[in-house]
């Protein structure tokens, strides 16, 4: 609650927040002092136990590493989940996830918020409809917060073992991953750049860069990726995230359309300059760009803000008879909004956890597999969730929950 799980509830506050859970009530303190009517918890087990019959649903704004377990809790018992993203920390965790959430029935959203905005509707139109020509390429990077992701600087500080706050429950703070001793390297915040707790810069903005061309391309699943890396040794920094990332995905052809390329660029590694694109005119920072036969499309993040075809010249001839709007559009492109009409319309939320939160979260997370194996190009079976020629990147999709955890 003192980070996005706190902005998250914000975005709901008008409906009834009867129980707010956090391990650490000091971090969180300002935030819950907002609900003064809900009933304060350190365990979220403990919280949907006893308040099981006042709860109809549940958002989730921990780490990484505690989202799966959570999620899963809550669907069990029938509650209605909005998780943040990446939905989970490995690729069995998204599978498990899936699955429960298919049979349980209930309304699932994950949280990359920009999947409800009105311009990754128009980037979607204009590319079905042919603004930019068949695209064979899509460009995606994120250069935000690279002191958060690459942390390999303060490895030397790891010899530092303070005490444990009294305010902070460590041990529930870890949940699922096999124990370590305590660091503030990583709580709060900083867990991002800690692949045992987060899943680096990759993780974090993938399901927000990538979610428009993903959507749009309908890309599913990889059946390759590649991972190029900067100023990192898979053998020293194995918990750590590099600092620069330039990873390859190859998606098969799927439906009418045919194989796409797909190139993500994180901390100081950047998008190179595509065709067609005029001179003067920035790739993004953190966006992206589509890659058509005659013309390409930019877009920025959290839902293609700013998506706009190039060169100019297209988009002005594209104005005078553009796509008409057939998607449908989210409730005032809110996507807390969406959630909660679709609980109350008995329908599914845009970015359910079936059928698209998990496999663009399955994305990224074999993609951070990758990192740890720079240079070679591992292939993916889609179907048995595994790579096919490397079992120790196989460890990383699957790895195993300490005693007492587990999703079954």
């Amino acid at each position: 609650m003192g980070s996005r799980g706190g902005a998250d509830v914000n975005g709901m506050r008008k409906e009834a927040i009867v129980a707010i859970a956090d391990v650490d009530h000091t971090y969180a303190g300002k935030i819950l002092k907002g609900y003064p009517d809900a009933k304060a918890f350190t365990d979220y087990r403990k919280m949907l136990d006893e308040m099981d019959g006042s709860i109809d649903a549940v958002v989730i704004g921990t780490p990484d590493h505690t989202h799966s377990v959570i999620a899963m809790d809550a669907m069990k018992r029938k509650k209605h989940v909005y998780c943040e993203k990446p939905l989970c920390h490995s690729v069995n965790e998204v599978r498990a996830l899936t699955k429960a959430a298919k049979a349980s029935g209930v309304v699932t959203q994950l949280g990359n918020q920009g999947h409800s905005s009105e311009h990754i509707r128009l980037l979607q139109e204009w590319v079905r409809d042919g603004a930019i020509g068949k695209v064979t390429e899509v460009r995606a990077a994120c250069n935000a917060f690279k002191h958060v992701y690459c942390q390999i600087n303060k490895m030397d500080q790891l010899k530092n073992r303070p005490p444990v706050p009294e305010h902070l429950d460590y041990d529930l703070w870890l949940g699922p991953v096999p124990y370590r001793a305590y660091s503030p390297l990583w709580v709060h915040w900083n867990w991002r750049g800690w692949m045992p707790f987060g899943t680096g810069c990759l993780g974090d903005w993938f399901c927000h860069v990538a979610d428009p061309s993903y959507w749009a391309l309908d890309l599913g699943l990889p059946e390759s990726v590649h991972a190029e890396v900067e100023g990192y040794d898979p053998k020293i920094h194995a918990d750590l995230y590099p600092a620069g990332v330039k990873i390859t995905f190859q998606f098969p052809a799927k439906g009418k359309r045919g194989p796409v390329k797909f190139v993500w660029y994180d901390g100081n590694k950047g998008i190179e300059r595509p065709p067609h694109l005029e001179e003067g005119r920035k790739v993004p920072g953190t966006g992206g760009v589509l890659i058509g036969e005659n013309a390409g499309m930019t877009h920025g993040s959290h839902g293609a803000s700013g998506a706009r075809i190039f060169p100019e010249t297209r988009m002005r001839e594209y104005q005078a008879n553009m796509a008409e709007k057939t998607i449908p559009r989210a409730p005032g492109g809110n996507h807390h909004q969406d959630f909660l009409h679709a609980i109350r319309e008995g329908r599914k939320a845009g970015s359910d956890f079936a059928e698209y939160g998990g496999p663009l979260t399955e994305c990224a997370l074999v993609g951070a597999a990758a990192i740890r194996f720079p240079g070679q190009t591992l292939k993916y079976d889609a179907k048995k969730a595994r790579f096919t020629n490397n079992d120790e990147a196989n460890k990383l999709l699957a790895p195993p929950y300490r005693e007492g955890w587990t999703l079954t």
